[in-house]
């Protein structure tokens, strides 16, 4: 994870691009409260990017917190001892419950089990060869649709292509227009009015007790579960037919059943789906948006790009079998993902008794395994909060997985990992191939970190058509 001396001081000037700070380096609890309503990254000051050896404990109100940012610990919480930090954060359960019920992303126990082997062979790496095609179709045609010298909001862009994505290959059918802005929407609004800090947890009160989430925030999710509910209906109507393999591959919720041969509920099923979306959807968009923003930013990578673009495509779009052959490409992705990890904070809530680290745990303490830190962790990383992706180029070393872990890491590692890394990787090639995306002038970027992490909306960026 570190470079050589050489290559350090070679890409000491690379583009450093914005992340928050606490504003108080002592705050009360009350203050970190207030932090962490302007969003979830808020909470950490410059010294959170040193190594917590053995991990940081803390006190919030009445809940005990142990912090993680470095290679031990996390291994010893997320593989070691991932039994006992397998249940979400209260936090996270509470916030995403009304949009996803019980979940995948949300679940633990046997009900997670049952879960995951009903969705994994549904993005599993071995399909992503059939989804490719689809993937760089998609792109195409995004592309295609940008409007040369206009501003785009890129997000927002990277919103509907991803989400076509996701209906085009995992429930094999096309969004549209209308549906695919009601999924961004919903998803948008509701994050930005769920609930960040869940205070009946905090005050130690259990998970039984009431929570409250604004009305506006259950609206978003019923939008969002209107639309899935559609893409159900669609899949219904169709099955047993001779559809494609993409049909069959969703309609597999439909086969699922219980550990008691029961099928999987509709509930259930649609629990599932929008999991499927989320995951496909929402964490995709915001690593291509991150993407374009970085690439303009930096005018060494944005040269290098365009280099292979033009060595390995010569003025065609790119296909899956490019994907082996556009290193500079993934290594964008790669660095992309860790300086912004979709999900920055992975929250845990210990089921029993045990220790951590340097710390003994009781049930309902919370772990935090923190990719927002680790993957900048400034004991660990050459030049953590650069943009540098020559250090993900072939034949470095590759970092370790217990501390780069932008899909989570452990048994709760996201299957799609591979899906989503060929899919940024396609679609970032189709679009730069063709363009030099441009942020305007005036534009400010900062986080905006609520479920996922995002830039600020909207990300005002111009297409320009590239030299040739």
């Amino acid at each position: 994870m570190r470079l050589p001396p050489d290559l350090e001081a070679a890409y000491a000037d690379s583009f450093v691009p914005p992340r928050p700070l606490r504003d108080d380096a002592h705050p009360s609890t009350a203050g970190l409260l207030r932090q962490l309503r302007r969003g979830l990254l808020h909470v950490f000051d410059a010294r959170s990017f040193r190594s917590f050896e053995g991990g940081s404990l803390l006190r919030a109100l009445r809940r005990r917190i142990v912090t993680a940012n470095e290679p031990r610990t996390l291994k010893e919480a997320l593989h070691d001892k991932h039994a006992l930090f397998e249940r979400k954060s209260p936090q996270m359960r509470h916030a995403l419950e009304p949009l996803l019920g019980d979940g995948l992303f949300v679940s633990d126990g046997a009900t997670w089990a049952e879960r995951r082997a009903a969705v994994a062979p549904i993005v599993h790496a071995a399909h992503v060869p059939t989804f490719a095609p689809v993937m760089a179709e998609v792109a195409r045609a995004f592309r295609d649709g940008l409007t040369p010298g206009a501003p785009h909001d890129m997000l927002f862009e990277m919103g509907e292509m991803s989400a076509e994505i996701i209906a085009r290959t995992v429930f094999g059918t096309a969004l549209g227009r209308s549906r695919t802005r009601e999924i961004i929407a919903g998803f948008a609004d509701f994050q930005r009015h769920v609930d960040q800090v869940d205070l009946p947890s905090m005050l130690g009160l259990p998970g039984w007790w009431p929570r409250r989430q604004t009305r506006a925030a259950r609206a978003a999710a019923r939008r969002v579960q209107a639309v899935i509910d559609g893409l159900l209906a669609d899949i219904e109507a169709r099955r047993g037919g001779s559809e494609a393999e993409t049909d069959a591959l969703a309609a597999k919720l439909f086969d699922a059943a219980d550990r008691h041969g029961k099928p999987l509920a509709r509930r259930a099923i649609r629990n599932e789906a929008i999991v499927l979306f989320m995951a496909g959807h929402e964490t995709t968009a915001n690593t291509l948006a991150w993407a374009l923003y970085l690439v303009d930013r930096s005018p060494r990578v944005r040269a290098a790009l365009s280099a292979e673009l033009d060595a390995v495509l010569g003025g065609r779009d790119p296909e899956y079998a490019d994907v082996p052959n556009l290193p500079v490409t993934r290594a964008i992705v790669l660095e992309t993902l860790r300086l912004y990890p979709p999900v920055p904070i992975l929250g845990r809530t210990a089921t029993g008794d045990g220790t951590v680290g340097d710390h003994a745990v009781r049930a309902g303490d919370l772990f935090l395994a923190v990719p927002w830190l680790s993957q900048r962790n400034e004991d660990l990383w050459s030049l953590p909060h650069h943009f540098v992706p020559e250090r993900f180029a072939p034949g470095r070393p590759r970092p370790d997985k217990h501390v780069y872990m932008p899909f989570a890491s452990g048994p709760r590692t996201c299957p799609g990992q591979t899906f989503a890394t060929v899919e940024a990787v396609l679609c970032l090639a189709t679009l730069l191939r063709s363009y030099e995306i441009r942020l305007a002038p005036g534009t400010e970027v900062a986080t905006d970190c609520r479920l996922t992490l995002r830039p600020t909306s909207p990300l005002t960026m111009i297409p320009r058509p590239r030299p040739c």
